[in-house]
């Protein structure tokens, strides 16, 4: 079985194959019990959210992995698909700016993307 580590990779490969941007990896392991990563990134509209959800979800489920919980698919300004160990957080712009989910976990070790 692959480890939360390859699984989250593989969430940020499938980002950037839509095109979606600054993406963070956040590593919240040891500071919530929520989960051990975040994964933040931006899309410029509603459409390019759903396709970076979309090619997310189908690239897991052919690793056998579904996510427990989405929210925020049908508005888009804030996706939120969670996995369990990791949660992904798809934003616009003005969304992202707006909760700052960096500002808020800034204990968190970041975590570069290739």
């Amino acid at each position: 079985m692959a480890e939360i580590k390859d699984y989250v990779n593989k969430a940020v490969d499938a980002i950037l194959e839509k095109k979606g941007y600054d993406v963070k990896i956040l590593n919240i392991e040891g500071l919530s019990p929520i989960a051990d990563y975040f994964i933040i990134a931006t899309g410029s509209n509603p459409n390019q959210l759903h396709a970076i959800c979309d090619e997310i979800s189908e690239t897991l489920s052919k690793e056998g992995l579904h996510p427990k919980q989405t929210e925020g698919y049908q508005l888009a300004n804030w996706i939120l698909v969670d996995y369990g160990d990791f949660i992904i957080h798809l934003f616009q712009p003005e969304s992202r700016d707006y909760y700052n989910l960096e500002r808020i976990w800034k204990d968190a070790k970041t975590e570069s993307v290739e």
